[in-house]
């Protein structure tokens, strides 16, 4: 859709039009229409329910699905216009330790039409359920490796003193932005980092600020980052994730950000936009991966403590 597609459907989605649509069976009720209406107009402009509109057309989670750790509850109403039944049930078989629960009726809202099943599946999956995760020394991260382009050549420039000075402060740099972003520094790599965050938008931010924080010593920064399930080792990690943030870091080019599809999906919608870089294959790693150079808007309120770099 275009962006006047979007807002005219964004519009529509709030009348009685849009209510038919998603929930026929109480479409008629003149107070649930002004509810409708006015939870609408309140909730976001045209504008931005554009944008969501938008944002969950373009994200794909399909990847994430199987890393998900605690029990899951999830509803379909079989006479639903809008959703397919068999998407949900795909997702479903996907999600470990899942429960699919189909339901009559066609509402697309479970609060809305016969609310009385609902609550019952809610608790009875609240009472049954295993709520202790599967795996507590698994869980999904995105994952960000960073190094400094051309280290050797800048080493047999300026000396081994002159380089470690550089490289101290390129570190403390490094500690205060993941630390403001939220990140967590597993280890110093030489020239480099790896870190771990819980949400992909701030660590392609934190790469970015990374990068803008060392210009001005004239250090060139490149990284690379992917999204998925990371083992926790002794203060340490593992997993296939961070191998492929690993293998898209060693093809960046310098000041470059790369990042898999996933994390281009999940923050979709951020302001972050990317740039396509074809599709490659990642040494020891299974299939071609299609990667994405971050471009990352200016920002303000956030300093890092070195240079002029922001975050909102």
């Amino acid at each position: 859709m275009t962006s006047e597609q979007l807002k005219v459907f964004a519009v529509w989605n709030g009348s009685t039009k849009g209510l038919e649509a998603l929930n026929p069976r109480v479409a008629h009720d003149p107070v649930v229409q002004r509810w409708w209406g006015r939870a609408h107009r309140l909730s976001a402009s045209p504008e931005e329910f554009a944008r969501l509109v938008q944002f969950g057309a373009e994200i794909d989670v399909e990847s994430l699905l199987e890393h998900v750790r605690m029990p899951t509850l999830i509803f379909h109403r079989k006479a639903n216009r809008i959703w397919d039944i068999e998407t949900s049930r795909a997702a479903a078989a996907r999600i470990p330790n899942c429960r699919f629960v189909e339901l009559a009726g066609s509402e697309s809202d479970l609060f809305l039409g016969d609310t009385g099943p609902v609550l019952e599946e809610i608790t009875r999956f609240l009472e049954e359920a295993d709520v202790t995760p599967i795996d507590d020394d698994r869980l999904l991260a995105t994952v960000l490796f960073t190094d400094i382009a051309s280290s050797t050549e800048q080493l047999v420039t300026l000396g081994d003193k002159q380089w470690r000075m550089l490289l101290d402060e390129h570190d403390r740099t490094v500690d205060r932005t993941v630390g403001a972003f939220r990140g967590r520094v597993i280890k110093k790599l030489g020239d480099g980092v790896l870190a771990t965050f819980d949400g992909p938008a701030r660590a392609v931010r934190c790469a970015a600020a990374i990068r803008d924080a060392v210009a001005d010593k004239d250090l060139a920064v490149r990284a690379g980052l992917h999204t998925g399930e990371i083992e926790l080792r002794a203060g340490d990690v593992a997993g296939l994730a961070v191998h492929v943030a690993s293998r898209i870091s060693s093809l960046a080019g310098s000041g470059e950000i790369l990042v898999s599809r996933t994390v281009a999906d999940l923050t979709s919608g951020s302001g972050i936009t990317y740039n396509l870089r074809g599709d490659h294959e990642l040494k020891g790693v299974p299939g071609r991966w299609q990667l994405f150079a971050a471009q990352v808007p200016p920002t303000s309120g956030y300093s890092s403590g070195v240079g002029n770099n922001h975050q909102p």
